[in-house]
């Protein structure tokens, strides 16, 4: 009954607006308190700030955000985009295909699906315009393209899945890159077969000699060499995920500084900046934490195994439901959000199943992708309309066929769990 009644306030405090965060501490405590009383409750939130900021790990996200705003400042990215429409923006839909390709380039830097969006919204959807693609279009494959952050390394999701389900983070990370490619390839197979549908909507553009493709080349190498190093070091184990997020840090700095764009404004802002996202994301795993010492004592999760265990259902069937129900709360609720409330239930159902947890956590992560992008919530697609200055219901229109075509590509990977684990499995 306790238990029930702290869910419920959960959600009531979510439904007005509250972090969640400060909503699973609150009502965490709470519950802790109705259990074992007021001396017990104080040893937790006296133990659980500096047992999570005080985990190795951790240190891995600023790190990484750190990162992705020295390469913003760089002014790099525009470059990213701009390369690969040359390379790419002669094909029917090209722009299009050159949009996926960033958002996967600027998502092996950023890490953060919103940042990425809104990237993207400011270079690569104007440019599409301007060359006389359809506003629907365009704007439906930026939302989706920004999603490719949440999975393409390195992923603040991906690490946070792995601090709560406490698996390996680096080969959380290595076996995002080929599902990654494989969302890459989709967004790029329904840019074209809808550009070939509608070719008014996505026309060619002119030109580009080779010199200006190779030129256009070298302006992104320090970038492509960024994030080869950051993501080598992880696969051959010569660095720990966190050491590789100090590595990736200090070469993006370096970039900042080669670009010129080394400045006291940038670097404050840089700092503030990655220091504003670390504390919002310590502040939910802190939540998470005294939430998840209340699940435990309740022993919910226990039960949940317990009672799928006496269900007379396949394995595949309970797997099939739980994505599904990742689709629905993705249409709510952000996806680190998703991770604090399910992961500490659901991640003992699937072990229990006999499911590889990084495997699973990749599904998950993919499937956290389409709430981005659906309605009502649908963060991403709100972030294109408000930076793009474009309606709401004119992005999830564009948007539509991706959702399913994103589906196909779940379907693959959960069929065909060798995509996920034949990086990781290469490991040292």
């Amino acid at each position: 009954m306790t238990a029930t009644l702290v869910l419920i306030g959960l959600l009531a405090l979510l439904a007005l607006g509250v972090p969640v965060g400060f909503a699973m501490l609150i009502t965490g405590s709470v519950g802790l308190y109705a259990l074992v009383g007021f001396d017990a409750l104080q040893g937790v939130l006296d133990s659980s700030p500096l047992s999570v900021a005080s985990a190795f790990e951790f240190l891995t996200i600023p790190l990484f955000l750190l990162m992705a705003e020295f390469v913003l400042r760089s002014g790099k990215v525009d470059d990213l985009f701009r390369a690969t429409a040359a390379w790419v923006g002669e094909l029917r839909g090209g722009l299009g295909m050159a949009t996926a390709m960033a958002g996967a380039g600027f998502g092996a830097i950023c890490g953060t699906s919103t940042a990425s969006a809104a990237t993207l919204s400011a270079t690569s959807l104007p440019a599409m315009i301007r060359q006389g693609y359809h506003p629907s279009f365009a704007a439906g494959v930026v939302a989706i393209s920004g999603t490719l952050a949440m999975l393409i390394p390195p992923s603040v999701a991906m690490i946070v899945y792995g601090l709560l389900a406490n698996v390996d983070i680096g080969k959380l990370l290595i076996a995002g890159i080929l599902p990654g490619l494989l969302v890459m390839g989709t967004i790029i197979a329904t840019v074209y077969i809808l550009a070939t549908r509608h070719p008014e909507h996505a026309p060619s553009v002119g030109h580009v000699s080779w010199s200006e493709k190779f030129s256009m080349l070298r302006s992104v190498l320090p970038i492509l060499i960024l994030f080869g190093v950051v993501t080598s070091v992880i696969y051959l184990g010569v660095a720990t995920p966190t050491e590789a997020a100090a590595v990736g840090a200090s070469g993006a700095f370096l970039l900042m500084a080669s670009c010129g764009k080394l400045t006291r404004a940038n670097l404050l802002e840089a700092l503030n900046r990655a220091a504003h996202g670390s504390a919002m994301i310590i502040v939910i795993l802190i939540g998470a934490t005294v939430f998840g010492y209340f699940f435990a004592l309740t022993q919910v999760t226990q039960n949940l195994v317990g009672w799928v265990g006496n269900l007379d259902a396949a394995p595949w069937v309970i797997l099939v439901c739980v994505l599904f129900g990742y689709i629905v709360l993705g249409a709510f609720l952000d996806q680190i959000a998703i991770l604090v409330l399910t992961v500490p239930m659901v991640v003992p159902l699937m072990a229990s199943l006999d499911y590889d947890l990084i495997w699973f956590g990749v599904l998950v992560i993919v499937t956290a992708e389409l709430g981005m992008v659906t309605p009502p919530v649908g963060l991403n697609c709100f972030i294109v309309a408000r930076y793009a200055a474009r309606p709401l219901g004119e992005v999830f229109r564009g948007v539509a066929p991706h959702f399913f075509a994103h589906v196909i590509a779940i379907a693959l990977l959960a069929l065909l769990p060798q995509i996920t684990l034949f990086l990781p499995s290469l490991m040292k």
